[in-house]
């Protein structure tokens, strides 16, 4: 089912203030919807809306006609979750107000818990190169209510587990499901619920839509009744499109899967092998995820900070040879580390952040390891151990494994750290 509304005629309450409800606001106002009201747990975002801030949250929540969460709420964590959660059916995204207000969208929405940023930044890339009109959004960063919405225009939707946790009118024309694992079970409860919410992205798709998914979900999908056109991954026509492929980046194991899903989609596209080659040739990789930026004599630096789980390391060393392995952080809850198939390329690993004993007992008899507690030290550590491992090639790899924020502002702020600092030492060291 899909709808269209006039927004003009309904009521709204914007519920957090940060980024995303800032942007339903300014849509609000450039579209000349006045019949809303503004809400956040910090009382000085919410008095600086003045006479639009709630003032009875109770009470206005009862009278409006939709609320639109910001995405980083958990209905399971946030102070007024009672009241959240007694209205539950009026809950809507931005994403849903995109959908809500243009009745000819043309969307490619993309989920998963590892490399949704990368495969919609190549997807943006090779449709741009195409000659497509594409707008990138959502959860990479630019909020989609921010986004110029001229005719034509395809619209390439990051979309987070928590956007879609509360969404109720997403129905993309191409929805690609990348993976799923382990990943904010803390913020969702559960693993059936993080699922659940991945699969609303095909839930309102129609018969001309198309659900692009991996072998990983075959079964789900056996059990589930969708109208949209469902095609699994199938490795065999990629392969023989990559070996014609220069880009070293895409080329990596870390990147496979995201490749065979673009590539797919390509094909619904019907853009031409000689045009996909050419136009991925000309990629240019994401800073902070498996991100090659220094290499000096025998030694190669990656910054894979991005990385916040195990499950998005692993796709880096597997991807490496000979890597001197710097981890460490805020754990995934009930994350594990299975080493098996990538072991064989590590040669240390050294462990930084608040959580030793975590990431202790995860490599205790897998793999070497070092306890530096803190990414400088690791740093000058690793460049000393080079010399003593004379390997003809060696990676420094920062794949964290884990959430920066016991020692950094985010993933982008301790992977800048690290390339500055690497930069630095390998002057020094090499």
């Amino acid at each position: 089912m899909s709808e269209i509304l006039n927004l003009k005629k309904f009521s709204f309450l914007v519920y957090g203030l940060g980024l995303t409800g800032c942007s339903v606001i300014k849509y609000f106002k450039k579209n000349k919807i006045v019949n809303y009201c503004v809400w956040d747990d910090n009382i000085k975002l919410k008095k600086s809306y003045q006479n639009k801030a709630v003032i009875n949250l109770s009470k206005s929540l009862a009278e409006v006609d939709f609320i639109i969460l910001s995405p980083g709420i958990s209905l399971k964590k946030t102070k007024y979750k009672k009241n959240l959660i007694a209205y539950k059916k009026k809950i809507i995204t931005d994403i849903d107000l995109l959908y809500l207000s243009n009745a000819n969208l043309k969307s490619v929405v993309v989920t998963g818990s590892n490399g949704k940023s990368t495969v919609c930044k190549i997807i943006s890339h090779l449709l741009k190169k195409n000659k497509f009109g594409v707008k990138l959004g959502g959860n990479i960063g630019t909020p989609v209510l921010s986004l110029n919405n001229k005719k034509n225009n395809f619209f390439i939707i990051e979309a987070s587990s928590f956007q879609l946790s509360h969404s109720q009118f997403i129905h993309p024309n191409y929805a690609i499901l990348l993976n799923i694992t382990n990943d904010h079970l803390d913020w969702h409860g559960s693993m059936q619920d993080y699922i659940k919410s991945k699969l609303k992205i095909f839930n309102l798709q129609s018969k001309n839509d198309f659900a692009l998914i991996n072998s990983q979900f075959n079964k789900i999908f056996k059990k589930r009744k969708h109208l949209s056109k469902l095609i699994a991954l199938k490795f065999n026509a990629y392969n023989k499109v990559k070996v014609k492929l220069r880009n070293n980046y895409l080329k990596s194991k870390a990147n496979d899967e995201n490749m065979n899903f673009v590539y797919t989609l390509s094909k619904l596209l019907k853009i031409s092998n000689k045009s996909f080659i050419k136009t991925m040739n000309t990629f240019k990789g994401l800073a902070h995820r498996y991100e090659i930026f220094l290499k000096k004599k025998n030694v190669t630096f990656i910054n894979d900070s991005k990385a916040t789980s195990f499950e998005a390391s692993k796709f880096a060393l597997a991807s490496s040879k000979n890597i001197f392995w710097i981890l460490g952080g805020l754990p995934k809850a009930q994350d594990s580390f299975n080493l098996k198939y990538v072991k064989k390329n590590i040669i240390k690993s050294y462990i930084i952040g608040k959580n030793i004993n975590f990431f202790k007992k995860q490599l205790k008899t897998k793999v070497n390891f070092s306890i530096v507690k803190n990414l400088n030290n690791s740093i000058i550590k690793v460049l000393n151990d080079i010399k003593l491992y004379k390997k003809n090639d060696n990676t420094v790899l920062l794949s964290p494994s884990a959430a920066s924020f016991d020692q950094f502002k985010n993933f982008e702020n301790r992977g800048n750290q690290f390339k500055k600092l690497c930069k630095l030492y390998a002057k020094k060291y090499l």
